[in-house]
């Protein structure tokens, strides 16, 4: 069984063939499952699912089971991945998603698992990636009348709710409770088929623990496959014509790149339009995947949007934030996407002059076609003219990132700047780097990444992503490096110690960089912002820091993996060396950089 590599919202996994009755419909194949259980991983298996990131609990031990049977018998089976923390666990699902492309189940226990995944289900909702979490269900059947029914502890009652669904209902695109009449297979092809579907995204599946036990009443079902994924919305021609014709008469024409990137192939074709416009590109300030190259000329700082006369956003849920940065209202403003007015926001206040629904590959190549149908040698040459303009901003931009860089190599504590410079130089093309730092632009200043999926940062607001994301960026790509970059606010919400201990036991070693600055910047400066020489300010800024700090070198060791902890700011550069020497042989490392505190002393 094998299923695309790309993480285009077009593909769908490629399963073996479905059985033809011989007059064309497409037979349902028969299974040997000796429970439910096993014919729901049955199911992942056959619907494309080659990995289940699991936190052990008594209602899903059926992973385990089937999954062990299925690996003595040299059946298909999804790999099992046991992460000791749910909220790590969905994180590094969400990684692996992101950077393989394929469907990936989660299994938890009951409403407790569940909840305890945490603001991690706030990420998966923004991710729009495909993923399945399963959890199990607390058994209703009396003591002793059936197998798996309340034959434990007490909790068994504690943890049955009304409704355990509606603890997630509002972050998922589905969810259901398996109920006995029901083929299990169906319902796990079902729940695939509409996390597969763009605008991909989050599902959810409660399982009956007694329900997982029992005999299947039908091992026959259709697979993913059978169920068929559908192929996402076109861009008519003359929506793609009317963009096309704004853009090559505007002066000066902008492209907004928001989360297109997650598919593979949408940088190289954004690329070639913007290169035959003169067209600069400019991420959205919520923007997770690489849409653009962060290297190339034509890459510009949203603040240039303020002198844009068009604007082409794609798939970017917060186009710009409100006030001096934003396009004049007197701007031509094309919005296109999957979801072009993002129904799941429920006040949405960005205006328009056109919205289109399409999916943003097949958008790009259709403005594109149409560009190059009506452009005229005098467009030709004057987009030539604005891309050297372009061109000579972006040069400016670099040689003042790479001076103030410089200029605060011998800052005590530790500059930022001089920390995102180091890391920028640390990369290279094999490299995958996932961020999570507070504002994003200060180190994108500094990275070159430029490959499709060689970057990735936190698709939601909720802290604590990064090392549960590099976990399964590893486990997706074993031959890239993956770096991971956060802040320690953060780093200390993702429960690091948990992803550090799965990447030694699972060899998915990955280099997490950490900010020490022992601040929130929603503590400190938000706060001050808010009630500018108020009392909270005046007394020391209460709250906003846990200072001192935890010593996260001693805490990366006792997981097993390197760590460091870096004041002096000429080793930054030569820690990053020793720590990629780490990584490469094997070892997950951790290098924490000590910075100043925000707007308080040292």
């Amino acid at each position: 069984m094998t299923i695309a590599s790309s993480a285009s919202d077009q593909q769908t996994p490629e399963v073996s063939a479905p059985a033809s009755d011989g007059e064309g419909a497409l037979a349902w194949k028969t299974h040997d499952a000796q429970d439910i259980g096993e014919l729901i991983v049955i199911a992942f298996a056959h619907g494309g699912v080659d990995r289940v990131f699991f936190t052990s609990g008594s209602d899903i031990v059926f992973y385990q089971e089937a999954i062990a049977k299925a690996l003595a018998r040299n059946s298909p089976a999804p790999s099992l991945i046991s992460i000791p923390h749910e909220h790590v666990s969905l994180n590094a699902a969400l990684g692996y998603a992101a950077v393989s492309g394929k469907p990936t189940v989660v299994a938890v226990h009951a409403d407790v698992g569940t909840q305890h995944m945490g603001a991690a289900i706030h990420t998966a909702s923004h991710s729009r990636l495909p993923i399945v979490i399963t959890a199990g269900a607390p058994p209703v059947a009396a003591t002793g009348t059936m197998r798996g029914g309340r034959d434990e502890g007490g909790h068994l009652w504690l943890q049955q709710t009304y409704d355990q669904g509606a603890i997630v209902r509002p972050y998922m695109k589905w969810d259901h409770r398996l109920d006995y009449q029901e083929n299990p297979g169906v319902i796990v092809s079902r729940a695939l088929q509409v996390a597969m579907t763009a605008p991909r995204g989050p599902v959810y599946l409660s399982i009956p623990r007694e329900l997982s036990l029992l005999p299947p009443r039908e091992n026959a079902f259709p697979a993913l496959a059978q169920l068929a994924v559908p192929r996402p919305a076109c861009l008519d021609q003359r929506a793609a014509r009317e963009i096309a014709e704004r853009l090559i008469a505007a002066k000066n024409p902008f492209v907004v790149v928001g989360n297109a990137g997650r598919d593979m192939s949408f940088l190289p074709e954004l690329v070639k339009v913007c290169e035959l416009l003169g067209m600069a590109a400019v991420n959205s300030p919520t923007s997770s995947y690489l849409g653009f190259p962060f290297n190339h000329p034509l890459y510009e700082e949203t603040t240039a949007l303020r002198d844009a006369d068009a604007v082409l956003v794609v798939d970017a849920a917060v186009p710009w934030l409100p006030g001096s940065h934003a396009p004049s209202s007197d701007a031509y403003i094309a919005v296109v996407g999957l979801d072009p007015i993002f129904s799941r926001i429920p006040t949405y206040e960005f205006s328009a002059s056109v919205r289109a629904t399409a999916d943003p590959v097949q958008a790009i190549l259709a403005i594109g076609s149409e560009v190059r149908a009506l452009v005229h040698p005098s467009d030709i040459t004057r987009c030539a003219e604005r891309g050297r303009a372009h061109s000579n901003v972006a040069s400016v931009r670099e040689q003042e990132a790479d001076s103030a860089a410089a200029s605060a190599s011998a800052e005590r504590p530790i500059s930022p700047l001089w920390a995102s410079a180091q890391i920028g130089r640390l990369l290279d093309d094999n490299c995958i780097l996932i961020e999570e730092t507070t504002p994003r632009a200060s180190l994108r200043r500094f990275l070159r990444c430029s490959l499709p999926g060689s970057y990735f940062a936190n698709p939601g607001s909720s802290g604590g992503w990064a090392p549960g994301a590099a976990l399964g960026a590893k486990l997706a790509a074993p031959e890239r490096n993956v770096i991971a970059v956060s802040g320690d606010g953060f780093y200390m919400f993702g429960s690091a110690i948990v992803a550090l201990w799965a990447a030694v036991h699972y060899r998915a070693p990955f280099l997490m960089i950490v900010y020490q600055n022992r601040s929130y910047s929603t503590g400190t400066a938000r706060l001050a912002d808010t009630y500018p020489n108020g009392h909270a300010v005046r007394a020391g800024f209460p709250g906003g820091y846990f200072d001192p700090p935890i010593d996260f070198a001693k805490e990366a060791e006792a997981a097993g993996a390197y760590g460091e902890n870096i004041r002096d700011p000429g080793d930054v550069g030569p820690a990053l060396g020793r720590a990629m020497a780490q990584i490469r042989s094997g070892r997950p490392a951790v290098i924490s950089l000590w910075m100043r505190r925000v707007l308080g002393p040292d």
